[in-house]
């Protein structure tokens, strides 16, 4: 009795797909590779979170433990939930964090716009002392957005102040509605989407989460 052998089509059919898969993933290593390798200056970078969507402070905040992380030298303006119990304020001040807090909180809460006024300048003024100060590596302005937006701070001072930043520190923006200004001069610009938010189901802001 003979048997006759049939080619393993399945096996070749997968060592074919394997194939193409290893060709296509050497494909972007090597577009990969090549932008990294063309990816050469060195300087201080200037970003902005901006975008309707919750999680635009956590992202900033996140960059700012990163870079505390790495061991270097960080500072944070706060506007707006000056107020507010804060996670992020009470773990890194322990780790040599400063922070310059506009201490009115919410503007719809205060009604005062002179008060509002006075606040955001006196934290702006300990900003800029942080922007000119190349101590510090990593600054982040947070909700300065809204500052511009209604007027409590100039953007051709926001302009200044980080345009003649130190050449390695970097800026991190964040709120809503950031000037285009801003973004045309930011070197990345990140926009969060709200696609739904808890809030808007009547649920309450949760510790940890939220603040």
């Amino acid at each position: 009795m003979t048997t006759s052998s049939q080619p393993d089509t399945s096996q070749n059919a997968s060592a074919q797909k394997d194939e193409r898969y290893k060709a296509r993933q050497q494909k972007v290593k090597a577009e990969i590779d090549a932008r990294v390798d063309a990816a050469q200056e060195e300087k201080g970078l200037f970003l902005i979170i901006t975008g309707n969507g919750k999680g635009k402070s956590t992202s900033g905040f996140g960059t700012i433990a990163r870079a505390v992380g790495h061991g270097q030298t960080c500072g944070v303006g706060q506007f707006i939930k000056g107020t507010w119990d804060c996670g992020e304020r009470a773990l890194l001040e322990q780790h040599g964090v400063h922070f310059a807090v506009m201490a009115t909180g919410f503007t719809w809460e205060t009604q005062n716009k002179a008060a509002d006024t006075q606040a955001a300048q006196e934290t702006w003024a300990e900003c800029k002392k942080m922007l000119a100060d190349a101590r510090y590596d990593v600054v982040l302005l947070d909700e300065l957005t809204y500052m511009v937006t209604y007027g409590y701070v100039e953007l051709d001072e926001v302009v200044e102040a980080i345009t003649q930043r130190p050449a390695s520190q970097s800026v991190i923006v964040t709120g809503r509605g950031a000037h285009r200004t801003l973004i045309e001069l930011a070197d990345t610009v990140s926009e969060v989407r709200n696609v739904k938010h808890a809030f808007e189901s009547g649920v309450k802001a949760r510790k940890g989460i939220d603040w």
